[in-house]
């Protein structure tokens, strides 16, 4: 076996035998990974407290040739906020399992894991609507795995000048020239138009910094969840759970 050291964030634990944990790890240098801890629901192991999900930090693994074991972790960020928040909490949860299903193994994961880390901090800010947070991540994770919409020009034709409307089908703005060719269509506020293209657009460190009017964040959030109905074919556990919470 391979001493490998990698920079992640614990997606999730589970029990595995009488006193180990199985924890998935979204991590930037081989994807996702899934690893045995040894003895980690002991009350005195030193890997109880780093196999908790939403810590992130730099974990050292062995590779075996069918899964991973977690040998030790240095935590920089648990993210412990959460524990008294549970609102907070379940949103964590949704955007974890949102990632996991996103993340691939042996694969280059360094934009998610920014995405994921960033959001997590937007989380945990009491300046930021959590819902915002929400519209933001789905919208930005779609696009990192290159499912997201086309905001710039008419998915059709090209142009940039002529006004448009919002095909969920069609997977972005279509011109009224192209119009025609479609069924349906949402003429999008300019801000929210404005609010998606910085989604898409901005460096991942500068995406929560900036708030939406009661009116621009109730369509945005109508048209990110058109979206994702229409390109993500699961339902999660903690989706449900959240939904029924607010």
């Amino acid at each position: 076996m391979n001493q490998i050291t990698v920079t992640g964030m614990v997606l999730s634990a589970a029990p595995a035998g009488e006193y180990d944990k199985r924890v998935v790890i979204v991590t930037k240098e081989r994807g996702k990974i899934a690893a045995f801890a040894r003895g980690a629901r002991k009350p005195n192991s030193a890997l109880l407290g780093v196999t908790n999900p939403f810590s992130f930090g730099v974990f050292k693994v062995y590779e075996g040739r069918t899964s991973y074991t977690l040998m030790s972790a240095s935590i920089s960020n648990y993210f412990s906020e959460l524990r008294s928040d549970m609102e907070g909490a379940y949103y964590g949860f949704y955007f974890m399992d949102l990632a996991g299903y996103y993340a691939r193994e042996a694969a280059d994961e360094t934009e998610l894991l920014k995405l994921l880390y960033q959001t997590m901090r937007a989380l945990t800010s009491p300046k930021l609507s959590n819902r915002l947070v929400r519209y933001i991540y789905e919208l930005r994770l779609i696009c990192i795995n290159g499912e997201g919409p086309q905001m710039f020009e008419c998915v059709r034709c090209g142009d940039r000048e002529k006004e448009k409307v919002f095909s969920i089908k069609k997977g972005g703005l279509v011109c009224r020239e192209c119009l025609g060719h479609i069924d349906g269509g949402l003429l999008l506020l300019p801000s929210t138009l404005y609010a998606m293209q910085y989604i898409i657009a901005s460096p991942v460190e500068k995406l929560y910094t900036f708030a939406l009017t009661d009116e621009v964040l109730e369509q945005l959030g109508d048209v990110v969840r058109a979206y994702l109905e229409q390109y993500v074919d699961k339902r999660f556990k903690s989706q449900e759970i959240l939904e029924m919470m607010i």
